[in-house]
């Protein structure tokens, strides 16, 4: 029975393999959140735009994220999308990294929807009279949106969307299912290259729990740093 070998995993091209997915990881979870918070902005502002079609937008657009499993949404965005484009465009698309473009797709359209709720929370939880003496004095609807409520909305909503960005860090291994070389892929081609499931599983499991304390413990010291205090 084979023992227990973690330094499988510390070195060589195992560890290789490993910590290219890592990075892959990394890069998808960054370049989601970079592209996910300011479409959730643009979406809260929908949601409580003073024009109802503007409104109902941004609701079915919401409604149409959260109903629809993460899972639903990638395999849409690889195997759907691409079989209505154009032949050329198809394998344009297909002779580059098209895993990581609709991974990316994916997540930010999902993400976005649920950091949308978040925003759209944080500029409810502002009094209401910040936005109307900022109308009384002039301001349209998006000024008064970006220079009276939004500065002091984005404060209270950061803890949940630190949270958020947490549950997008995780769900980043789902990108596996559409043969993206994240952590998860990797750690699958270590176990069936040397058939040590445990020391892959154990660094992988060790990554994604150092990058969760991480994001935790960003939170825990900006809550503690600017408390969010009632009106």
């Amino acid at each position: 029975m084979p023992q227990f070998d973690i330094g499988l995993v510390l070195a060589g091209r195992y560890h290789d393999w490993l910590l290219s997915g890592f990075v892959v990881s990394l890069q998808l979870a960054g370049m989601t959140l970079l592209l996910a918070l300011p479409l959730g902005m643009a979406v809260a502002l929908l949601r409580l735009a003073p024009f109802a079609p503007l409104r109902a937008l941004g609701w079915l657009y919401v409604e149409s994220i959260h109903n629809v499993p993460l899972l639903a949404h990638l395999l849409f965005w690889y195997f759907g999308v691409p079989a209505m484009l154009p032949e050329g465009l198809r394998e344009w698309l297909q002779s580059g990294n098209i895993e990581l473009l609709c991974a990316v797709v994916g997540l930010t359209l999902y993400c976005a929807a649920y950091m949308a709720e978040d925003v759209r929370s944080g500029i409810r939880a502002v009094p209401a009279g910040q936005l109307d003496a900022a109308r009384a004095l002039g301001f349209g609807f998006l000024g008064a949106m970006r220079l009276v409520v939004l500065p002091q909305a984005i404060r209270i909503t950061v803890p949940p969307l630190i949270s958020r960005t947490l549950s997008l860090w995780k769900d980043t291994s789902i990108a596996t299912v559409i043969g993206v070389a994240e952590m998860m892929a990797q750690a699958a081609r270590v176990e069936s290259d040397s058939f040590r499931s445990a020391e892959a599983f154990v660094f992988t499991t060790s990554a994604y729990l150092a990058v969760s304390l991480a994001i935790t413990a960003a939170a825990a010291v900006f809550e503690h740093r600017y408390p969010v205090r009632p009106a």
